[in-house]
């Protein structure tokens, strides 16, 4: 008599066993990411004075989504527009501004630097004084991902 409940007791084990695997297989699978698996690491908003109508966002922007991606445009209702910005260095020496045309390209898996001196969001309108510590929502629109909400603090300091 002790045998087959030895034998239920192992079949009944290794069923489990296995649908413990599958699930966690699931759960795993690549068709499991979230479309929206975007991290943004030290995010900050500053303006150059209390009086400018002007701003600019830095953050780095990792692409979790399992798919490549490109950044291309950014809003807020803290100002008129929000555009993709980078500076560069000319012939002579003086470094220029200018929008990003055709946005930033972002392959699974990498990461894009948004700093000073370089890549940036720049708020342009802005309707009142940043704050310190201030938090503004910002939607990030991508263009495989679509809209993705984010918050960054305003940091004057920094």
């Amino acid at each position: 008599m002790r045998q087959p409940k030895a034998a239920i007791s192992i079949v009944v084990f290794f069923a489990l066993a296995a649908v413990m695997m599958a699930v966690v297989s699931v759960k795993m699978s690549p068709l499991d990411r979230n479309d929206s698996a975007f991290v943004v690491q030290e995010p900050y908003l500053r303006s150059s004075m209390p009086t400018s109508t002007t701003a600019a966002a830095f953050m780095d922007l990792r692409n979790q989504t399992g798919t490549d991606d490109r950044l291309i445009a950014a809003r807020s209702s803290l100002s008129g527009r929000i555009e993709l910005h980078s500076h560069s260095e000319d012939a002579n020496g003086v470094m220029r501004m200018g929008q990003i045309e055709g946005g930033v390209p972002l392959a699974d898996g990498a990461s894009h630097a948004f700093a000073r001196g370089g890549d940036h969001l720049m708020f342009m309108g802005l309707e009142a004084p940043l704050v310190q510590g201030q938090l503004v929502p910002v939607t990030l629109v991508f263009e495989q991902a679509g809209e993705v909400e984010i918050t960054i603090p305003v940091d004057l300091e920094r």
